[in-house]
């Protein structure tokens, strides 16, 4: 985990959320998200409404176990109607960070990722939950959006370390195997290098820093942490200026395979 503190990723949570119900007020909730391909931004609100309740009963009642949660079809299909949809997302979002604010730093809860804490988890969680969503709100409403350069390598770290670096088993036994990505973040002076299975649908390896075996690389990912973040997180019409080198289908396998989905 990087070294971003709680108090900052609630921070972030709160602005990024705004951001997000702005963009939408303005847009209407009607309006096609395009990188959420099948969404216009109601069914963005009421997912991200949800997901935010869904972490405010983990953290509020100190819950370590797994509870029943909505299906994204479920969630999709809940919360109020349109008139009341986006001041019902704000309400969700002022209550989560309130709670997260709130609680006691050696709370115990359930978590899904590795981190210092559950709290920290949490905290960590839904700031990018609302960041990555609040980039698709802003380029539905046809407006340009960057992430600060701290918070989007925290970004790539908990997606290559956290979420796609718990698979550690398995043989990688055909074309993509032991193949690399060097993701290379220059304004942050952060290095991280991710070894894909036999067809790029699951990691088998991933660590910081530059790739140490002695060969390099087969792919390399070079450009701004806000731009390598939305790359590597399917947000492509987001990534400006991100430069790729050698193997580009292992990039193309990536964009294929690789996605945090619900449940």
């Amino acid at each position: 985990m990087t070294g971003m503190e709680i108090s900052e990723h609630i921070a972030t949570l709160e602005r990024q959320g705004l951001r997000l119900a702005n963009a939408a007020h303005k847009a209407g909730l009607d309006v096609v998200v395009p990188t959420c391909p099948g969404w216009r931004m109601r069914d963005l609100i009421r997912h991200i409404g949800y997901v935010h309740r869904w972490a405010t009963g983990y953290v509020a009642g100190q819950l370590t176990e797994m509870v029943p949660e909505l299906t994204e079809a479920e969630q999709l299909a809940a919360g109020p109607a349109d008139d009341k949809l986006i001041d019902w997302y704000r309400a969700g979002l002022t209550a989560l960070a309130g709670v997260l604010a709130d609680a006691d730093p050696a709370m115990a809860a359930w978590t899904f990722l590795d981190a210092p804490s559950p709290l920290a988890f949490w905290a960590r969680r839904q700031a990018h939950e609302a960041a990555i969503h609040c980039g698709d709100a802003k380029f539905a409403a046809g407006y340009l959006h960057g992430y600060p350069t701290e918070f989007a390598a925290d970004g790539i770290d908990e997606l290559l370390i956290g979420f796609f670096g718990r698979g550690a088993a398995g043989a990688a036994v055909d074309s993509y195997r032991g193949q690399v990505l060097l993701v290379c973040a220059a304004d942050a002076g952060q290095d991280w290098h991710v070894r894909l299975d036999d067809d790029a649908t699951r990691v088998i390896a991933t660590g910081r820093g530059p790739h140490q075996d002695g060969s390099a690389a087969d792919c390399a990912l070079t450009g701004t942490a806000s731009d390598l973040y939305a790359l590597l997180w399917n947000r492509a019409p987001l990534a400006l200026d991100a430069q790729v080198s050698g193997e580009a289908r292992l990039l193309a396998g990536w964009a294929s395979n690789m996605h945090v989905t619900w449940g």
